[in-house]
């Protein structure tokens, strides 16, 4: 960087790339989490949506639209300053993850809700013929295929959950973005500062994709084609 002047270098160096590390340091933090609990309650309520009878289906299906009806925006403003109200304090990162989950769960079951559909009814029943009951058989036969035909979509709201993880410091949980924001107030170089926070979330869902693409080639079956 011997091109550059040596008070850019001072700025880049020792201001903006460390702030920005520890900012993707509570980005990773509040993915990792997010991203796996967000999975595991897609797939309750997508079951649900799918072999939860009259009460427990649209009570699914009535969580998924109203999560997903919703701005995340709103949703964390209500867990972090509206929960107070009622006597019920999270803190940024708490309300954060939990926004993030509610929201990620609630995609999550459009894709395994899609994943079940696509399943036929014939193994369920075949799997009830050799003695599972009706919950047995879908959490072990029917499951298992239909995480793998959602896996493309499931994949992509992880991608998706990277980019909107940026809306974390409208409670005060400064993440990457929040990070940036800060930087960029104080130093007036908005362009520099947020070209170089957009190539960390570049290389975050580079990385992610390329991981997905991973797993998507190890769940692959040969002889019934690609997902």
């Amino acid at each position: 960087m011997s091109w550059m002047p040596a008070e850019e270098v001072e700025f880049f160096l020792h201001r903006l790339i460390p702030a920005l590390n520890d900012g993707l340091l509570v980005t990773l933090a509040l993915i990792v989490p997010s991203s796996l609990f967000g999975l595991a309650g897609g797939i309750v309520v997508g079951s649900l949506r799918v072999y939860g009878g009259a009460l427990w289906g649209r009570l699914a299906g009535a969580y998924a639209a109203i999560f997903r009806g919703t701005p995340l925006v709103i949703q964390l403003v209500i867990l972090y300053f509206g929960l107070p109200g009622l006597g019920i304090t999270l803190s940024p990162y708490a309300a954060a993850v939990i926004g993030f989950t509610l929201c990620s769960a609630a995609y999550h079951s459009e894709y395994v809700r899609g994943g079940l559909r696509a399943v036929r009814r014939g193994q369920l029943l075949a799997a009830q013929a050799l003695g599972f009951s009706p919950w047995k058989a879908v959490v072990w036969i029917v499951i298992p295929q239909a995480v793998r035909k959602a896996l493309p979509g499931c994949g992509n709201e992880l991608i998706y959950l990277i980019k909107y993880s940026s809306l974390a410091y409208v409670v005060t949980c400064f993440e990457l973005t929040g990070q940036a924001k800060i930087i960029a107030s104080e130093s007036f170089r908005f362009s520099e500062v947020f070209f170089v926070a957009g190539l960390y979330y570049l290389i975050m869902v580079t990385v992610a994709s390329k991981f997905l693409q991973w797993i998507e080639s190890r769940l692959k079956i040969p002889g019934f084609g690609t997902l």
